[in-house]
């Protein structure tokens, strides 16, 4: 099964985000580039990261109709990315589009994966802001069914729905989950939060992790220890 740890660089600035990567010598990690940092800077920070040898999920959550998200992935497919983001919600003709613009693209190598719910989504705040009657775990296996069906590759969930995401789609479908905490970390914005082992007991393939890592002093050890809980499953 794949996994792996995926460093979040949630930065604004081209600088802070290069200096960040220094601290881990030629160690090659996989990475996020997120909205902040890639609204704010461009295309440009794609070709310096993978520049220096890491993997890219680039994760923009692209959401809108159809033929717009097709011509997004279509354009994005050039810059060769690991991994690609839109939101289920979005819809089956869009999740299609999606990924039929990635393949028209050339982007055949990037796996285009669908945001369920966030992870600082409650099923209290979903009910109520959403307005969606059923349980928030209900309204994950209907976007990881729907997902599927549409021949995306995965989803991206918190770490409490992976195992009914297996039971719907298989344990060959991707699993992506952030809102992963150390112990002792602050859950802040998060709400649906796990531990790096609980995420290896559960079935992530991929766990996300930004601020545990990117905001400590010495971020090689905590990445280090973050990759032995999720392989290990050592407390």
């Amino acid at each position: 099964m794949q996994k792996d740890v995926i460093i979040a660089l949630d930065f604004p600035t081209v600088e802070e985000t290069l200096e960040f990567l220094e601290k881990f010598g030629e160690e090659k990690l996989f990475v996020k580039i997120g909205m902040e940092l890639y609204l704010q800077n461009g295309p440009i920070i794609i070709e310096k990261i993978k520049n220096l040898g890491h993997k890219i999920f680039l994760d923009l959550k692209l959401h809108d109709i159809p033929n717009t998200v097709y011509g997004a992935t279509k354009g994005l497919a050039k810059f060769n990315v690991d991994i690609l983001t839109v939101h289920a919600a979005g819809g089956f003709e869009m999740l299609k589009a999606a990924k039929q613009g990635m393949i028209d693209g050339g982007g055949k190598n990037t796996k285009v994966i669908a945001i369920t719910q966030l992870t600082s989504t409650s099923e209290e705040n979903m009910k109520k802001e959403q307005l969606v009657s059923v349980s928030l775990e209900e309204n994950v296996r209907n976007y990881a069914r729907l997902t599927k069906k549409a021949g995306l590759d995965g989803v991206v969930s918190s770490v409490w729905e992976v195992g009914l995401i297996n039971e719907e789609c298989g344990e060959n479908f991707l699993k992506i989950t952030p809102g992963i905490r150390l112990k002792n970390d602050r859950t802040e914005d998060q709400k649906r939060v796990a531990t790096p082992r609980i995420a290896n007991e559960k079935g992530s393939n991929y766990i996300v992790v930004g601020r545990s890592i990117t905001k400590v002093s010495n971020p090689q050890k905590i990445y280090k220890f973050i990759k032995e809980q999720f392989a290990n499953n050592n407390e």
